[in-house]
């Protein structure tokens, strides 16, 4: 078996970092079994490079190596993508087409960002995991596959699984093994290192010579948080490699190419809310806030509907309550428009306004919804107007609802509500 060092060759893979090491060890001994493997690491750490070493250095080698990135194929094609599918399965499917499961019998898959596959393919993986077995979208006829799957995610799963983005079962499959991978932050020796190589690496390129820091920059280059890893690392040598029209950088010259260098630490990924208990406070007391805010304003409508069936003047009406209906109309309802809805409808008005009247009256209802609350001289004033239309109408419900401006329904329950006797009811 080949050792460290010359894996670190073959697949360009620098530092010394004993996190590093202990998971390029565990890649080696698990490459010749069949087992599944989940790759665990934040984004940028280079999690990539363990699929190809185990399929590398397995008896699988020479068979098909494909990588698939499942946070990056849209949900309603990812599982013609991984199985395939029947010709007319779906809009566009014009003809049969193989998926990587098919298409890599024999050999490795590699699904990166695994924990953002949807559900209904983490089922159909399952299951291709479990007995080998696989569906085309479309198709009853089940096939056969031997493919190994390596799996990799910068999620913390098990809070995928409490929230139920992500399977247990199906996580249990993934992670016979899993191999985790130390953040840049962590492996502060290997920094310096990957820089160089970097630099190196677009000097080569670029046709320029190399970038190299002093003291002060290598310093300011091991304080840094490097939430973006060696991703972000290698981002920055490019920049300078580029722009930089000095070859050798102290700090200041360093600084200016990172971002919110003030951060010199980690950022905690799935942090627990410290402060749980006082933003449920804070909401709380919003709510209550919200909730007096509506009994005022429900107050002030009571009021106003008041007025109305007292048949005070629209204008006097308006001018008293003029907070209260800009605040209802939002200020975007003209003085004739307000003076029209507070119109309160006579006998003598138009067929037309008794119309509109009793429709806005049959619409909110207002009498019904305060009468119980109201002082006992409201209701004797309502009672008063009930028995004088009634009186006026001889009885007649529809003639008397239609001069009040309410509908039949309601005087009807009003009727009943005092308990009045009509000798010519109709």
């Amino acid at each position: 078996m080949d050792n460290i060092q010359s894996i670190k060759q073959r697949f360009g893979i620098i530092g010394i970092d004993k996190g590093l090491n202990l998971a390029l060890e565990k890649a080696i001994r698990v490459a010749s079994t069949n087992i599944s493997v989940l790759v665990t690491g934040e984004s940028g750490v280079g999690k990539e490079n363990i699929p190809k070493i185990i399929h590398q250095y397995s008896n699988r080698k020479h068979s098909k190596y494909i990588a698939v990135n499942c946070g990056a194929i849209p949900e309603g094609t990812i599982d013609s993508e991984l199985f395939g599918h029947e010709k007319g399965a779906f809009t566009g499917a014009t003809s049969t087409r193989s998926g990587y499961f098919e298409v890599a019998d024999g050999g490795t898959i590699f699904l990166d960002e695994v924990g953002e596959l949807p559900l209904p393919t983490q089922v159909r993986l399952l299951r291709t995991l479990e007995n080998g077995e696989f569906l085309k979208v479309g198709s009853s006829k089940v096939q056969k596959t031997d493919v190994r799957i390596v799996a990799a995610t910068n999620m913390k799963m098990s809070t995928a699984i409490e929230k139920g983005k992500f399977r247990e079962d199906l996580y249990y499959r993934l992670s016979t093994v899993e191999i985790f991978l130390p953040p840049l932050r962590d492996r502060k020796d290997d920094i310096p290192l990957l820089f160089r190589k970097f630099a190196s690496d677009f000097a080569q390129k670029y046709r320029m010579p190399p970038v190299i820091l002093d003291a002060s920059a290598q310093l300011a280059l091991l304080q840094y948080n490097w939430n973006g890893n060696i991703r972000q690392l290698r981002n920055i040598a490019e920049q300078i490699s580029v722009l930089e029209p000095e070859r050798k950088l102290d700090d200041k010259i360093l600084k200016s190419y990172l971002p919110d260098i003030g951060s010199h630490f980690p950022a905690l990924i799935d942090e627990p809310n410290k402060n749980k208990k006082g933003d449920f406070s804070s909401e709380r007391e919003i709510l209550y806030k919200v909730l007096f805010d509506m009994k005022s304003d429900i107050t002030d409508l009571k009021k106003l509907t008041l007025e109305i069936l007292n048949e005070e003047s629209s204008e006097i009406i308006q001018k008293k309550n003029q907070n209260l209906i800009n605040k209802i109309y939002n200020k975007k309802t003209s003085p004739k428009e307000i003076d029209n809805l507070l119109t309160v409808p006579i006998k003598n008005e138009s067929n037309k306004n008794e119309r509109d009247s009793k429709k806005k009256m049959d619409e909110y209802d207002y009498a019904d919804s305060i009468i119980e609350e109201e002082p006992l001289s409201l209701l004797e004033k309502e009672l008063e107007m009930i028995k004088s239309a009634l009186e006026r109408s001889k009885g007649k419900r529809k003639i008397a609802a239609e001069e009040l401006g309410i509908s039949e329904r309601t005087l009807y329950r009003k009727i009943k509500q005092f308990n009045l006797n009509l000798d010519n009811e109709k």
